[in-house]
């Protein structure tokens, strides 16, 4: 018997559009990540950053040498495990190694992007199957070293998916040969375990999950809204508990239909791509709900397409019919493939786990990861509000102007921008103060960088009150906001109804205030 025989199962001709929208769909959003990395990247982790990442290189280095210094000292051997814990939580990056500056974050950002463009049109696809593989290999490698020094601001479950997702479909080969069926199988767990995890999250979590309540909240009280989100949220309730519904059976049935014969897999991820749209249009969740489009788009079948829509040239993406995968291809994909499954050991035991974890990574390089969103769901949404200036702070009758951010809500009349797929870094972490410590580290430096007047700081928001010149004091506030109702808004015009709640940090100066 031919080594032919033996795999021939190994090709999925019924996926070269699959393949199509999997290469260059993830590639256009690593296109879209190296952009807000080069445009954001600097001013919240760089050189002179909110979180600088040379600080954070610095207190690992330190870290390290104690402990190395105790192990001498103690006369103890360092074991896989103890070299795994003296690294902390600081994942693979070329920055450990070379050192980190700005004009290296730069050149980062710069080759991804240049190697993401050209798989979004479709360059490297045109040689052998290994120059893709390097191409998005090297995509992931970069992204890696960039999301594990971005501390809080890269702490998002899509940096680790975009990385997974990279790595995956690097392996998906060239036009030269067929699809290889085990990359295909692994797109569809992974999309198994993004959709999946979500919908055991919310079960295990927020009661409001339970009894079909959680849309009367969310639609308002979601990290970033888009400019249909206030529609959504007025829609009737009825409609809310049957998006509870649609969303239970969308993240815990579904799944499982992925790995159905066609034509029930496509019928599965037409659902997953309609739940993922709707979500598009009624929020701001960065590339989130982009990359899980893509990527369910890893189980729609070309005859399946090809009957929808017959006037498509299908045939153009199409391996030769007698392209067969040569030896080493096969060797490699199978290797790759025994290493997903074997680390996809946790990640499974985490779906059906009492203590589940979500969007966690349960190896350093973000190969196999657990996620889910929306566990719990807010109730109401407090702002932080934070104003400038330019008189004595002590003053009751001080005038107090409000910076304007991009994203955030602020202004009461303004209406959500839509954003995504590009991630507003900034807008997204001020979501999280009032669920926690308001007197994050990052926060109070940013305070600073405003008392400065810091012109990169000042260009990451939408308005700037004193035109680039130094307040006097800044401080930050609490209000409630809620959407208006119909009435509300034909009444006054407001998107945003605004109900001051406090002071969370009173007025702090570079310079002492204004005396008479």
């Amino acid at each position: 018997m031919d080594w032919t025989d033996w795999f021939s199962w190994f090709d999925a001709r019924d996926s070269d559009l699959a393949r199509e929208v999997l290469q260059r769909g993830i590639a256009a959003l690593f296109l879209v990540a190296f952009a807000s990395t080069l445009n954001q990247f600097r001013v919240l982790l760089g050189e002179r950053g909110l979180l600088p990442v040379p600080d954070l290189l610095d207190a690992v280095r330190a870290t390290e040498r104690r402990m190395r210094e105790r192990e001498e000292r103690l006369g103890e051997k360092v074991g896989p495990l103890r070299r795994t814990r003296r690294r902390g939580y600081l994942g693979p990056t070329i920055f450990r190694r070379w050192g980190y500056s700005d004009a290296k974050l730069v050149g980062v950002a710069i080759v991804g992007l240049v190697l993401a463009a050209s798989a979004v049109v479709g360059l490297p696809q045109l040689g052998p199957p290994w120059l893709p593989m390097l191409v998005f290999l090297a995509l992931w490698g970069l992204y890696l070293s960039i999301a594990s020094v971005g501390q809080t601001f890269y702490s998002f479950g899509w940096e680790m998916l975009l990385c997974e997702a990279g790595f995956l479909v690097a392996f998906l080969g060239s036009r030269e040969v067929p699809p290889p069926l085990p990359i295909i199988v692994l797109v569809w767990w992974l999309v198994f375990r993004l959709e999946f995890g979500a919908g055991m999250i919310k079960l295990r979590g927020d009661r409001a999950w339970r009894d079909l309540t959680a849309l009367y909240y969310h639609h308002e009280t979601q990290p970033m809204p888009g400019p249909l989100s206030r529609q959504a949220h007025l829609l009737p309730k009825w409609f809310h508990r049957f998006e509870v519904l649609g969303n239970h059976f969308a993240q815990l049935v579904v799944p499982f239909l992925l790995f159905a014969p066609q034509p029930v897999r496509t019928a599965a991820a037409a659902i997953v791509i309609a739940t993922q749209l709707w979500l598009v249009i009624t929020g701001n969740f960065a590339w989130l709900n982009w990359i899980t489009i893509v990527l369910a788009f890893g189980a729609v079948g070309d005859a399946a397409v090809q009957w929808l829509f017959p006037w498509l040239p299908l045939e153009a993406l199409e391996a030769p019919a007698d392209a067969m995968s040569p030896q080493w291809w096969i060797a490699i994909v199978l290797l790759v493939t025994g290493l997903i499954l074997w680390l996809s050991r946790n990640p499974l035991m985490n779906l059906f786990s009492k203590r589940q974890l979500m969007n966690a990574s349960f190896d350093r390089f973000m190969l196999v990861n657990a996620y889910g969103a929306f566990g719990s769901v807010t109730r109401q949404r407090v702002e932080v509000v934070v104003e400038g200036t330019a008189d004595d702070p002590r003053d009751p009758s001080a005038e107090w102007r409000e910076y304007g951010f991009k994203g955030k809500p602020g202004d009461a009349r303004r209406i959500p921008r839509q954003y995504a797929p590009y991630h507003l870094r900034l807008d997204w972490l001020m979501w999280f103060l009032p669920l926690g410590r308001i007197e994050e580290n990052w926060f109070l430096r940013f305070l600073e960088k405003l008392l400065e007047a810091d012109a990169a700081t000042l260009k990451l928001l939408a308005h700037d009150p004193f035109g680039g010149e130094r307040p006097v004091a800044v401080r930050a506030r609490t209000e409630l906001y809620t959407f208006a109702t119909r009435e509300e808004h034909r009444r006054t015009g407001d998107v945003w109804m605004r109900h001051p709640l406090g002071t969370a940090i009173p007025p702090i100066s570079l310079r002492p205030a204004h005396r008479e």
